[in-house]
């Protein structure tokens, strides 16, 4: 079974939120678009940058990761939709993650951070201009964040950024 069929029957449509809140956030398409919400999933999982989503929830949950980013994060598709975005950041930066996140909120994306991240198995890595955005339907009405970035750097133990 391929990666893309372990998404959930509504993952295609998430998607097209996705694209289209980036496209409202910042004035450009994050890809070129099919016009098929099916294909466009197809074509987000296999682009060759780090994109995931995670829901509204109070501990929002991923929705969505590309093969990238579980490449990045060395992990499973099906263990990266059932984990919570905040342990993707180690535990001295949560803080920092949450006020990045506080600011996206109020002003539908920032394209200017760069931060410390943590992989399934430990492995630490800096990501820098990365953009991150509200994700809203078609009511206008917020339904997660997504973060898109291709610049990272893996870090030595003990080493900081």
């Amino acid at each position: 079974m391929s990666q893309v069929a372990s998404f959930a029957l509504d993952t295609p449509q998430y998607v097209q939120r996705m694209l289209n809140s980036y496209r409202r956030w910042v004035g450009v398409e994050l890809m070129e678009r099919t016009g098929d919400p099916q294909r466009d999933l197809q074509q987000l999982f296999a682009l060759p940058v780090v994109v995931v989503s995670h829901g509204d929830q109070t501990d929002p949950i991923f929705k969505f990761g590309n093969q990238t980013a579980l490449q990045l994060w060395e992990i499973e598709l099906h263990d990266f939709l059932k984990m919570p975005s905040r342990l993707t950041a180690e535990p001295v930066h949560r803080d920092e993650r949450a006020r990045l996140l506080e600011r996206t909120e109020r002003d539908g994306y920032v394209d200017d951070y760069r931060g410390v991240r943590i992989s399934s198995t430990g492995r630490r890595f800096y990501i820098e201009q990365a953009t991150i955005w509200n994700v809203v339907d078609e009511e206008d009405r917020y339904v997660g964040q997504a973060a898109t970035f291709d610049h990272w750097t893996f870090l030595a133990d003990g080493e900081t950024a």
